[in-house]
């Protein structure tokens, strides 16, 4: 094939994409800077943990020579791109339509100044989450590795991050920020979920925690478990309902396990066994294994 040739067809596959692209549909909408940066909502995630964890993970671009100084730098920066971000998400939301753009701007900023003065309140959460992983695996070899190496703490840090956004009205940009942590951990956290102090993941893969679950504090899950809605096939007519179960303080839930439902409760100091299906609410303190 000639070099005319091939431009030709290029030129004519292109014609018929660009002309696919006018028809009406939900995944044709081509207007620029109308979607959140993934990009920049990630590097945006990245800096907050560099803000949650000040000492453990180094700059590739800059050299700091005291403390102020990155934490300056990170938090303008994430100040900057927040308030860039959230006003795109903001215009999404139905209830905004018909709202100025100054009403939008003036929205979104002080959603950010509100996030990032939570701060300090999530790195609270964060330190009971690295002592609740340390107390609970004797193959932790100190905190620091902990912090460095544990998937479940990155989907932890990163659910609670998300979680701030997702309470104060944000759409869409939390929901990057977890899926982002479920495809590095394997481990899906709604940032919707409501999770207390001392949350322990171990091992990690395979978990999946729902939008409306609300888990209480000192809870230890393990791999492959589901906490998760007991039907979905209503759609979109359940959204806002209590779709997911609520964990009470210190509960232990093995591999494999799934609890399912809205109306679901395992009651505190419940010990969940290894692929235990559970539909309805457990006592607490009962112990619910699968006997072969």
């Amino acid at each position: 094939m000639s070099q005319q040739s091939e431009n030709t067809e290029i030129q004519d596959i292109i014609t018929g994409i660009l002309g696919d692209y006018t028809r009406e549909s939900i995944i044709n909408p081509v207007k620029m800077f109308e979607q959140p940066d993934r990009d920049v909502v990630l590097d945006v995630l990245d800096k907050l943990i560099k803000i949650i964890f000040p000492a453990f993970y180094r700059e590739k671009g800059y050299r700091f020579y005291n403390i102020d100084s990155r934490l300056t730098v990170l938090l303008e920066d994430v100040h900057y791109n927040l308030n860039k971000q959230i006003p795109i998400v903001l215009r999404q939301k139905p209830e905004n339509e018909g709202k100025s753009e100054e009403e939008i701007v003036a929205e979104a900023k002080s959603i950010t100044d509100a996030f990032l003065k939570k701060i300090p309140y999530v790195r609270e959460l964060v330190e009971t989450d690295v002592q609740a992983a340390f107390e609970g695996d004797p193959a932790a070899y100190n905190y620091n590795e902990i912090i460095l190496c544990y998937p479940g703490l990155r989907a932890i840090v990163t659910n609670r991050i998300a979680h701030e956004l997702f309470i104060l009205g944000v759409p869409i940009i939390p929901r990057m920020m977890t899926e982002y942590a479920h495809s590095r951990t394997g481990i899906d956290i709604h940032p919707g979920a409501t999770i207390g102090k001392y949350f322990f993941i171990d091992h990690g893969t395979g978990i999946v925690v729902g939008e409306t679950t609300i888990i209480g504090e000192y809870v230890k899950v393990y791999q492959g478990v589901t906490i998760g809605a007991l039907s979905t096939r209503g759609g979109q007519s359940l959204k806002g309902a209590k779709r997911h179960p609520t964990i009470e303080d210190r509960v232990t839930i093995y591999a494999g396990a799934s609890i399912l439902g809205g109306e679901t409760v395992i009651g505190h100091d419940a010990v969940i066994g290894s692929n235990a299906f559970i539909t309805s609410s457990v006592e607490p303190n009962a112990k619910i294994s699968m006997q072969k």
